[in-house]
């Protein structure tokens, strides 16, 4: 990761105030007061060891940008923050290639800063494909998309369009225009969003001036957003951040309502609602454990919840790293819920019996005390078999596991056998 910022800044308020934005994104703030002073640090550094700079516009050695020319000649992603608040200032700064233009006006001036600071790193992981536009505007929208470190993507044709969003996950943001040379604008917003919600992937639509009647119709298809050309850069750019945005704050909504607060685990109700029609409508046969913690309240009560919380976090770590391929949940207090597809009863057992011996060899560390741990389960195989009706199978099976003195796995795999025999007879 590159976890340095360069600031070159002479006044000793807003430095302050930026190494501390710096620090709070988890980033190295490297200072300069002038131009001088950056050339000297950077003799020892490399493009790859920073994140982006900060560059002060006007500086005791380089009062009319002089440093910001440093900056992006040195092959670094340059955000310019200046007192000078003049059209002209502004317009000598973005004629550069410069991530972005921030006036030192007020207090959300330098909480932009800090949004954007985070954004440079996050958006390495993030698509936007440009669609549909003319070569130069293509070009443009592609430059400042490159700047803020987005993976971009470029299509003239709908198919094209729809084979990026499709072979990418990553994309979160399609920038259509009017020049599609096999289908209609306003037919590829609407065929993007039949598979693809607003929440999953946002639309932003851009038509000319003249042509501004036209924002009614791309929303009216499904886009997010749009944009009248010519337009400028900041507005560009906040436009395409203000709609990533929202998707993330949608995911993390989801992620809350849908995730246990203690392990990151599904939760149970999730769990259902995503696997019921699933294993209700499955060919192939599918397995199912249900597993507790033994004797956990012993846990709470000799070591305290804290150490409790500890050792359900642990287990929950444990079972993600042994069933990367399975879908997971806690379905509250000690007890664990495995839904494993397309897999034979022996091999199930196999790994549920694995899992068992790893937890009892991995006693928990909760500050100088090594807590013991071991697991129950229960384990079933089936087929096109409600998950309802088989999770109340698997815990009658975890039922019997504790009943026979814990620390062992019961499972229906004589049923399993059988239910192979019965496949063969019908192939």
């Amino acid at each position: 990761m590159q976890n340095k910022v360069l600031i070159i800044e002479d006044s000793r308020t807003a430095l302050n105030i930026v190494v501390r934005l710096v620090e709070q994104a988890g980033l190295v703030a490297v200072v300069s007061r002038t131009l001088t002073e950056a050339r000297h640090v950077f003799i020892h550094s490399t493009p790859e060891d920073f994140l982006c700079a900060i560059v002060d516009y006007n500086l005791p050695d380089s009062p009319n940008g002089e440093a910001i020319d440093f900056c992006i000649q040195s092959i670094l992603p340059t955000i310019v923050v200046t007192g000078r608040l003049d059209s002209e200032t502004r317009e000598d700064v973005l004629r550069r290639e410069v991530v972005d233009y921030i006036p030192k006006e007020n207090a959300q001036t330098y909480d932009y800063l800090a949004r954007l600071l985070k954004r440079l790193e996050h958006n390495k992981q993030i698509g936007v494909v440009v669609a549909g536009q003319d070569r130069s505007t293509a070009i443009k929208m592609s430059s400042l998309l490159r700047r803020h470190n987005f993976i971009t993507h470029e299509a003239s044709k709908a198919e094209d369009t729809y084979k990026l969003v499709r072979d990418n996950p990553e994309i979160r943001v399609v920038i259509t225009g009017r020049h599609f040379s096999d289908e209609k604008s306003t037919s590829v917003i609407s065929n993007l969003r039949v598979d693809y919600p607003k929440e999953r992937l946002a639309i932003i639509s851009v038509s000319e001036q003249e042509a501004q009647l036209n924002s009614a119709r791309f929303i009216k298809s499904g886009a997010n957003d749009f944009l009248l050309t010519p337009f400028c850069h900041e507005e560009f750019l906040c436009r395409i951040t203000q709609n990533i945005e929202l998707i993330e704050h949608v995911e993390a909504l989801t992620s809350m309502a849908n995730s246990d607060f203690l392990t990151g685990l599904f939760n149970r109700r999730y769990f259902l609602n995503k696997l019921s029609a699933m294993a209700a409508r499955r060919s192939e046969r599918y397995s199912l454990a249900v597993l507790d913690l033994d004797n956990f309240k012993q846990v709470n009560d000799s070591y305290g919840h804290d150490a409790g919380d500890i050792v359900l976090v642990h287990t929950a770590a444990v079972l993600r790293q042994h069933f990367a391929d399975a879908v997971i949940a806690r379905f509250g207090g000690e007890e664990f819920c495995i839904f494993m597809p397309d897999i034979s009863a022996e091999q199930a057992l196999s790994r549920i019996e694995a899992l068992r011996a790893l937890v009892c060899q991995q006693p928990v560390k909760v500050g100088d005390e090594k807590i013991s741990v071991s697991i129950s389960a229960g384990l079933l195989t089936t087929k096109a078999s409600s998950l309802v009706n088989s999770i109340s199978r698997a815990d009658k099976l975890l039922y019997q596991a504790k009943h026979a003195g814990r620390n062992r796995v019961v499972s229906d795999i004589a049923f399993s056998r059988a239910l192979d025999r019965a496949i063969q007879k019908t192939a």
